[in-house]
């Protein structure tokens, strides 16, 4: 039971490719690595299996049978946009290699690939992802942190974020100093901030911005 939930949290990595050959390959080069991999044949296959809570990374062949590589790119911009691409190509150009890496695409690999040139460029991929997935339950966490704060206290977060002093705060709040320091004070401990300017960063984070005085 332990090890099907520590699965669910290890990195995987996604390979497409029309060829079945290559597929079966690259699952087992990857398994020399000691790295769990997926093999798809398509696009469809391949968003069906996705896991946005789990790191990955997607090695994805230029030309499918009834689709093109670049596509999927743009699917994945769309839904999954954080997860690394690393492509592959029988006949690779200069101005494919262009789009794709302007696309956002981490490799851009010519066949036949060096096993070691691809396994380098996997382990970074994953690498990344799974620092983006930790930002990314960051923000979640930070958000539902946000959510705890009442009315008030939002109101006061936009003022103090603004470069405002406490009596300034209560002055645009209509009320006692010793109050707008308690809000505040409320504030930091909710959002977990160590300080105003520790403040103001999560402010960014969560989109929220100064209010202006009137």
């Amino acid at each position: 039971m332990n090890s099907k939930r520590d699965v669910s949290h290890q990195p995987v990595v996604h390979i497409v490719d029309d060829d079945a050959a290559i597929r079966e390959a690259l699952v087992r080069l990857c398994a020399s690595d000691g790295l769990d991999a997926e093999a798809h044949s398509s696009a469809v296959e391949l968003m069906s299996r996705l896991d946005a809570l789990r790191p990955g990374c997607i090695v994805l062949d230029v030309r499918l049978e009834n689709e093109s590589g670049f596509d999927v790119q743009e699917q994945l911009l769309k839904i999954h946009k954080d997860i690394p691409v690393i492509f592959m190509t029988g006949y690779g150009t200069i101005p494919m290699t262009v789009r794709a890496m302007r696309a956002g695409a981490m490799e851009f690999l010519t066949k036949p690939i060096d096993p070691d040139v691809l396994l380098t460029a996997v382990r970074s991929a994953l690498d990344v992802d799974a620092e983006a997935l930790s930002s990314r339950a960051d923000l979640v966490s930070l958000r539902e942190q946000y959510e705890t704060l009442t009315p008030r206290e939002r109101e006061v977060l936009t003022l103090v974020i603004g470069g405002l002093l406490n009596k300034q705060v209560a002055a645009e709040l209509g009320t006692a100093e010793v109050t707008a320091k308690v809000h505040k004070r409320r504030v930091i401990e909710k959002l977990g901030a160590r300080s105003v300017a520790d403040l103001i960063l999560i402010a960014e984070r969560l989109g929220v911005s100064a209010a202006r005085r009137r």
